[in-house]
């Protein structure tokens, strides 16, 4: 973050600070990712009362993981497809032209 505009805050996650230091720019979106997570840990501690904050914690990191996957695999998908309509328009070119 060398020559870039940065920042000192703390976030609470689950009730405990985190001191971070980010570029002004991310702030916005940190602190909207940091209230969503804070939810998905609420709405777990209210389905699983029976659940530790730990436990709510790991289903919340489990949760944007399995997101994460998904969302990789369909860039993946995409860019194999982008690719084979690439090879497709390289072989109609060659044969049309």
């Amino acid at each position: 973050m060398e020559g870039q505009s940065t920042k000192n805050i703390t976030v609470l996650i689950a009730g405990r600070p985190y001191p971070l230091k980010v570029k002004l720019e991310d702030e916005p979106v940190i602190r909207k990712i940091v209230k969503e997570v804070n939810e998905k840990i609420n709405r777990f501690q209210l389905n699983y009362t029976n659940k530790d904050k730990q436990d709510c914690l790991s289903m919340t990191l489990l949760t944007y993981a399995v997101d994460l996957h998904k969302a990789k695999q369909s860039v993946h998908q995409e860019n194999s497809v982008s690719s084979k309509l690439s090879e497709i328009e390289a072989l109609l070119d060659s044969l049309l032209g």
